[in-house]
């Protein structure tokens, strides 16, 4: 029944167009010296005009079937495109259209009475499509900056210089590791992150498979991701970045490298306390904050000659040495410092290592 009825449906639009040809035939005709040429009576005419509403009628009826499976095609192409799309695409798309109409509108009334009738309308269905897809593709592809610049004034005029500077502060864009560690939510408290914080979606689903994982050790790890990400959604607002409107991200299969590319594409900072990924980032020019390095600069300043009290937890890799912990958990290696595993003495410091994992610290037990 249905197919009967968008048959009908076509045929009836298939008529329509034959209506429309023979109309924009006979404006021709009357407009050039073709139609004095023919001298057709208005019985005549209103005869080609059936034939053309039949003659299309007939085409639509039989090219019913393929245009019912290709508009099928294309609705579900179009469904798919605006799942994809984020509300603020889809808004930013449809005024971008309004705006569009309305320039091809005004540009339109240039040549008004200037150009045939004929000229007039292709041009006008011209200017229309052209500038409505123009404005469409401007919108959503510059939406994010516009935004960003409309909310950057508003907070600037509501809020005055203080709000600006933070509505300027780049976004920051935290990624898998620095949620499952926990610690960013403390440094968050301090207030000494601002601007936007950004989760993308796939760090979220990352986030969600971690905690579905069979490895019971994962799926602590992930849970524990999650609970911190509700505390400073909760506490401090978060943006989760829907990324499927953006068709360079879905091509790259790497979270870290989806991570790297968002944030070139918003101008922001990637948060992270992952080695390899801050060492990458340096390559590909984005600015990183790494928890890790923060952690180790705010240790405290421990200088060769200092004495210290210290427990001894354990031997240590080389042959007499035992190993001591601050509690900022830097290891401290005591040289001939075995034989008293398990004891709290007083040792001097020798020596400091810094390197990219850490500080070590080299001591000796006082008298040695």
């Amino acid at each position: 029944m249905l197919r009967k009825l968008m048959r009908f449906v076509f045929t009836v639009v298939g008529a329509i167009v034959g209506y429309g040809v023979f109309l924009l035939l006979r404006l021709l005709m009357h407009t050039s010296e073709l139609g004095a040429d023919l001298g057709l009576t208005n019985t005549q005419e209103l005869g080609v005009g059936g034939i053309l509403v039949l003659i299309f009628a007939l085409i639509f009826f039989r090219l019913s079937p393929t245009l019912g499976k290709q508009g099928s095609k294309v609705a579900d192409n179009i469904e798919t495109d605006l799942q994809k799309m984020s509300a603020n695409d889809l808004v930013m798309g449809t005024v971008g259209l309004i705006a569009g109409l309305i320039v091809a509108y005004l540009s339109s009334r240039i040549y008004v009475g200037i150009l045939s009738p004929a000229l007039e309308v292709v041009l006008n269905v011209l200017a229309y499509f052209t500038l409505g897809f123009l404005g469409v593709v401007i919108a959503t592809r510059k939406g994010p900056d516009i935004r960003s610049a409309w909310l950057t004034a508003r907070r600037s005029e509501s809020s005055g210089s203080k709000n600006k500077s933070k509505s300027d502060a780049a976004p920051k864009i935290f990624d898998t590791s620095v949620i499952i560690d926990g610690r960013i939510a403390d440094i968050m408290k301090t207030g000494f992150i601002e601007g936007p914080i950004v989760i993308p979606e796939f760090v979220l689903v990352e986030l969600q498979h971690i905690a579905d994982s069979s490895d019971s050790l994962k799926r602590n790890r992930g849970r524990r991701g999650l609970d911190i990400l509700n505390k400073i959604q909760s506490e401090y607002g978060i943006e989760i970045y829907n990324t499927t409107a953006e068709k360079s991200l879905d091509e790259i299969p790497e979270v870290d490298v989806k991570l790297l590319k968002l944030a070139q594409i918003m101008h922001g900072k990637v948060v992270t306390n992952d080695f390899n990924l801050n060492k990458v980032a340096g390559i590909k020019g984005v600015d990183v904050l790494n928890i890790n390095e923060l952690a180790n600069t705010l240790k405290p300043v421990v200088l060769p000659g200092e004495e210290m009290t210290l427990f001894l937890v354990k031997e240590g890799k080389e042959y007499n040495q035992a190993v001591a912990y601050l509690d900022d958990g830097t290891m401290i290696v005591v040289e001939e410092g075995r034989r008293y595993i398990g004891k709290t003495i007083k040792v001097t410091v020798t020596s400091v290592l810094q390197t990219a994992a850490g500080r070590m610290i080299f001591a000796k037990p006082n008298g040695k």
